[in-house]
C-alpha cells in the first residue's frame, strides 16, 4: 500500500516564512465525536493543494473553520505568516479567503451582480438606495476576464451551474481573495467545463492566488494539483507531492487499504422485464426505444443535458411523456404516474439525493418506508415496529454505517444515504430499480460498495438502469451501454465494444 504512514514531522511539512496559509493542530468535537484531530494544513502562495479523504474524513469541517462557519476547538489559522483569528465568514472574507461550496450559496431571483454583493452592496444618498448600475458594471469588469457572455443584470438561476461557479470565483477576486477554496466544484460539470475551469484555476495560480481543491475524482486532483493532503478518520495521513505517487497510492492512504479492482460481470439473462416503446417528450426525449432484461445492468451515457435524467423521469411516471408507452413483464404501466410505477414494481434512485431523494431531518425507518406504508400498515394503523424490523434487516446486509436506524438520515454520509434509498426499494420489493448518478459526491470507498451493491441486485434477478456522467462507471457496471445525444438514444454499446472513446464519439452525434 503506497502510504506515507504519519510522523509528526513526515506530516507537518511546509515552512512558515513561504506558505500562504497554515491551518497547525485544527481540532474539532461535535457531542463528544472527534471530527478533527490535530490536523495541519499548508499552503504556498499561487499552489493548487488537493483536499482528499473518504466522506466522514473531516474536509468539510476543516473547510468550514477555515471560511468561519464553524470556531475550532483548538488549533491556529495563520495567514502570510500572520495568526488570523477567523469566527464569522465576513472575517474570513476579509482575511482574503473565499469558499465555493458544492451547493452554490446564491439567491435564485436576484441578479448576477446583486449575487456578487450580497452582504456589501454599494449604495448611493447616504445609504438609501443600492447602486445597482456602479453594480453591474463593477461585475461585468471582473467577469469579462471569465466569461464574457454572463450579463450581470439577469437573474442568476437562468445561468447554467458552470457560470454559476464563475461567478462565484469573480466574487473571491472582487474581494482580492489570496485562498479560494472551491468544495467538489465539478460535481455538476461536462468534462469540457471542467477544462474550463482547469484552465482558469492554472490563470489564478498564475497570479499568485492560493486554491485548495476538494476533489473525489482522482483524474481531476493530479490534474490541477501538485501536492495534497490525505485525511482519514479526522487526522493527517501524509501530504503527497503528486509528481512522485498515482491514484492508486493516494486511494489506499485515504481508505487505509488496497481497493481491489474488481473486474464487470455480467448476471444478464434473456427474459425481457421492462420494454420501452417510443417514449417521448418535447425536445428531451424523442422516441426511446429499447428492452430491459432480468439480471442486467443496462447503463446510460450521454454529456449532461443530453436527456438521461429526463428519460429516467419519463420511466419512472415523475414526468408525462408526450407518447410512448412502458410495459412490464408484458403489461402497460398506465396512467404514467409515481404511484403506477412504484405500485408495478418500480424503484428511483434520483440525481439530486438530498432534494428529491430523502427527507433530512427524519429518521432512517421513515425514509426507508416512504413509497411503502401501505405494506406496513393494518387496518390504518402503521406497524413501527414491522418497519424498524425490516430496515434492519435490510440495511445491515447492506452494511449502513452507522447501523441506527433512528437517525436523522441527513447525518449519514452520501454513501450511507445511498444505501438507504437502495434499501427503500428492497422493502417495496421493488424489481426494477432506476439509478441515476449512484455515486456522485461520495469517495472510493463507499463507491466501490455501491459498485458491489448493485452486482449484488443483479445477481439476485433485479433488473437496474444506471444513468452515469462516468464512463469509467459505466464500463465497470453494465452489460449493455446506450448513448444519447440531444434527446435520442445514438448507439448501443456491448461487451468490448463499451469504451470511453466509443461513448464520446456517440455522445457528440447528431441527435
Amino acid at each position: 500500500m503506497a502510504e506515507s504512514t504519519s510522523s509528526a514531522a513526515n506530516v507537518r511539512q511546509g515552512d512558515a516564512t513561504t506558505d500562504r496559509l497554515r491551518l497547525d493542530g485544527i481540532a474539532k468535537s461535535f457531542s463528544g465525536h472527534v471530527a478533527l484531530d490535530r490536523v495541519d494544513l499548508h499552503v504556498r502562495p499561487g499552489e493548487v493543494h488537493g483536499l482528499v479523504g473518504e466522506n466522514g474524513a473531516g474536509k468539510s469541517t476543516l473547510l468550514n473553520i477555515l471560511s468561519g462557519v464553524l470556531s475550532a476547538d483548538n488549533g491556529t489559522i495563520t495567514i502570510n505568516g500572520k495568526l488570523a483569528n477567523i469566527r464569522s465568514p465576513l472575517q474570513a472574507r476579509t482575511s482574503g479567503i473565499a469558499m465555493i461550496h458544492q451547493e452554490l450559496q446564491h439567491v435564485p431571483e436576484l441578479s448576477v451582480a446583486q449575487n456578487m454583493f450580497l452582504g456589501r452592496s454599494v449604495t448611493r444618498m447616504g445609504g438609501a438606495i443600492v447602486h445597482r448600475k456602479h453594480q453591474e458594471q463593477v461585475a461585468l469588469e471582473v467577469l469579462s476576464t471569465l466569461d464574457p457572455n454572463i450579463d450581470p443584470s439577469v437573474p442568476i438561476r437562468t445561468l447554467k451551474v458552470a457560470q454559476r461557479q464563475l461567478i462565484e470565483i469573480g466574487r473571491a477576486l472582487m474581494e482580492d481573495a489570496q485562498v479560494i477554496a472551491m468544495d467538489e466544484p465539478t460535481s455538476s460539470l461536462t468534462p469540457a467545463e471542467f477544462q474550463q475551469l482547469a484552465r482558469l484555476i492554472e490563470e489564478l495560480s498564475a497570479k499568485g492566488v492560493s486554491i485548495i481543491y476538494v476533489s473525489h475524482k482522482m483524474n481531476e486532483i493530479f490534474e490541477v494539483c501538485s501536492r495534497a493532503t490525505v485525511l482519514r478518520d479526522g487526522r493527517n495521513i501524509t501530504v503527497a507531492e503528486l509528481a512522485d505517487t498515482n491514484a492508486a497510492g493516494i486511494t489506499a492512504s485515504m481508505v487505509g487499504r488496497d481497493l481491489v479492482e474488481a473486474t464487470h460481470v455480467s448476471h444478464s439473462t434473456n427474459k425481457p422485464v421492462l420494454e420501452i416503446k417510443n417514449l417521448s417528450r418535447g425536445r428531451y426525449v424523442k422516441e426511446a426505444t429499447f428492452t430491459l432484461h432480468r439480471g442486467e445492468v443496462l447503463g446510460i451515457a450521454g454529456l449532461v443535458g443530453a436527456g438521461r435524467t429526463e428519460l429516467l423521469r419519463l420511466i419512472a411516471g415523475i414526468d408525462r411523456p408526450d407518447w410512448g408507452t412502458v410495459e412490464m413483464r408484458g403489461n402497460l404501466v398506465a396512467g404514467h404516474d409515481p404511484r403506477a410505477a412504484i405500485k408495478a414494481g418500480m424503484g428511483l434512485l434520483p440525481e439530486e439525493r438530498k432534494r428529491d431523494g430523502i427527507i433530512r431531518d427524519r429518521p432512517v425507518t421513515s425514509n426507508v418506508a416512504l413509497p411503502s406504508f401501505r405494506l406496513f400498515s393494518k387496518l390504518g394503523l402503521i406497524r413501527r415496529k414491522q418497519i424498524a424490523d425490516t430496515s434492519l434487516e435490510i440495511l445491515r446486509d447492506m452494511d449502513l454505517r452507522p447501523l441506527d436506524i433512528n437517525k436523522p438520515i441527513g447525518m449519514f454520509s452520501g454513501g450511507n444515504q445511498q444505501k438507504v434509498i437502495i434499501g427503500r426499494w428492497l422493502a417495496a420489493s421493488a424489481d426494477i430499480m432506476l439509478f441515476d448518478e449512484p455515486t456522485r459526491g461520495i469517495d472510493v470507498g463507499a463507491k466501490a460498495e455501491i459498485y458491489s451493491l448493485v452486482e449484488k441486485l443483479a445477481a439476485a434477478g433485479k433488473a437496474i438502469i444506471v444513468v452515469s456522467s462516468e464512463m469509467p462507471e459505466l464500463i465497470r457496471l453494465a452489460d449493455r451501454v446506450l448513448v444519447m445525444s440531444e434527446g435520442s438514444i445514438t448507439g448501443e454499446l456491448q461487451g468490448d465494444g463499451i469504451n470511453e472513446s466509443a461513448m464520446l464519439e456517440l455522445a457528440i452525434a447528431t441527435g
